[in-house]
């Protein structure tokens, strides 16, 4: 499946209110990469081995991608284009060595 395809299937599965949908799916994704997070920090807790935090990684990734391809949709982003822009960025700062710090602008 290709981001794109899998950006159209997230609608069949989107039921949140449009009137605060911006609100809504930020929210939802902040509180999906916090699971992933938590599921990191049992690991190291060794609450789990490698392979059941690599389970337990690919249903909580897959909710964040759920949000991002819901935001991407609903502000009419393309989903490839994100990805391009963005690994562009980074290659512009590995080339000006700046790939570590932070700041958007560097």
């Amino acid at each position: 499946m290709n981001v794109q395809e899998y950006q159209l299937l997230t609608k069949k599965t989107a039921i949140y209110p449009q009137d605060t949908f911006l609100e809504y799916l930020t929210l939802g994704l902040a509180s999906e990469a916090g699971e992933v997070s938590g599921v990191v920090k049992k690991y190291i807790r060794k609450d789990y081995d490698l392979d059941v935090a690599k389970d337990k990684l690919i249903k909580e990734l897959g909710d964040v991608m759920w949000y991002w391809a819901r935001l991407c949709d609903e502000l009419g982003l393309n989903p490839e284009e994100v990805m391009e822009k963005n690994i562009q960025k980074l290659l512009h700062r590995q080339v000006n060595n700046t790939l570590q710090g932070d700041g958007d602008d560097r």
